[in-house]
């Protein structure tokens, strides 16, 4: 046998080296492009707010963490759909979810009208104040000068009286304390906080509110200005009142809780017959409370006609108010960080 060891096969040549050209040689360069990361619209910083729309998936995932709290701990509860099994009760929750709803409280739903709609939000606003304030004038004229509608102040008054029945008296009483000083405020607040509690957004309780607010202020105003004494003693049913008769405060508070209360549900709606609904029961209890204070021989007609007039002014502001804080076209940007954009109406 031959000790020659086989030569190895040839190896392959050696690619060519590219040869480096100038850029004279290579021609014109393209011009420089910034390529910027595309950010994940679903990337937020933690500081960041979540978005109404762009976030939805969010706001799902968080009302779920609301709903149901995750199981981690050995020897848990698997009920249900693990690992979301425990339902959240308030002692489970955490502080940033609590301030999350607090903070979306206090959150404005727009809601979208057409223009239409929202010019005649204006000009019944406009109507309610100009018919509020000619017939609180015409009422204020007459008491002042004891003249035009302050001549039917004692022959209505007298008729009242000569109606008076033992079972009208407990029904007409019964209105007196339910709108009186000490039985309305702690209804107006317990609507409010229920009203708070149970809605997604605390814009419209806080109308509320305000409205009533403004009520009081204008009676405890308008009083000690014109000093308009009340009908006689004798004539009152439920004991001497000496303070001044006008305005009536018990028809200007039932008045503006009522009126407001039933725009803001009224205009929330879209079914018609619903809104006059709303406004008729508004009404009745209007006229009843009038009623009442006239049976029990508590205030004049001037001054219960003119109470009336001052809540369609104070309706008005509120109609205002609303409609320029929440009411937008559709193609309006939603304004301000405090706005959302109205989704379950509540």
């Amino acid at each position: 046998m031959s000790d020659r060891v086989p030569a190895r096969p040839p190896r392959d040549p050696p690619a060519p080296r590219a040869t480096v050209t100038t850029h004279q040689e290579a021609g014109p360069r393209a011009p420089h492009r910034r390529i910027r990361p595309r950010r994940d619209h679903r990337a937020r910083r933690p500081h960041e707010p979540l978005h109404p729309r762009r976030d939805r998936h969010r706001h799902a995932r968080r009302a779920r963490a609301d709903r149901r709290v995750r199981v981690d701990a050995p020897g848990a509860s698997r009920a249900g759909s693990w690992p979301y099994a425990e339902p959240v009760t308030a002692a489970t929750r955490s502080p940033r979810i609590l301030d999350a709803e607090w903070r979306r409280k206090f959150l404005v739903e727009e809601r979208c009208i057409s223009r239409s709609e929202r010019r005649t939000l204006y000009g019944s606003a406009i109507a309610l104040a100009v018919v509020g304030l000619t017939i609180f004038t015409v009422m204020l004229v007459g008491v002042l000068t004891d003249s035009g509608a302050a001549r039917l102040n004692e022959p209505v008054q007298q008729w009242f009286v000569d109606a008076r029945d033992d079972a009208e008296t407990v029904t007409m009483s019964v209105l007196a304390y339910v709108f009186g000083p000490v039985a309305m405020p702690i209804i107006v607040l317990v609507v409010c906080i229920g009203w708070t509690i149970l809605a997604s957004h605390a814009w419209r309780p806080l109308v509320l509110c305000g409205g009533m607010a403004l009520g009081v202020i204008s009676a405890l105003s308008i009083a000690p200005l014109v000093q308009h004494p009340r009908p006689p003693i004798d004539l009152m049913v439920l004991g001497a009142d000496h303070t001044f008769s006008f305005p009536s405060g018990h028809v200007l508070g039932a008045s503006d809780f009522l009126l407001i209360t039933a725009y803001l549900i009224a205009s929330r709606q879209r079914h018609i017959p619903l809104r006059i609904g709303l406004f008729a029961l508004a009404a009745v209890g209007i006229v009843a409370q009038i009623g009442s204070r006239l049976y029990l021989g508590y205030h004049w007609l001037t001054d219960v006609i003119a109470s009336v007039g001052l809540s369609f002014v104070i309706l008005a502001i509120v109609i205002v108010v609303d409609t320029l804080r929440t009411a937008r076209v559709k193609g309006e940007p939603i304004t301000g960080p405090l706005s959302t954009a109205q989704r379950d109406g509540t």
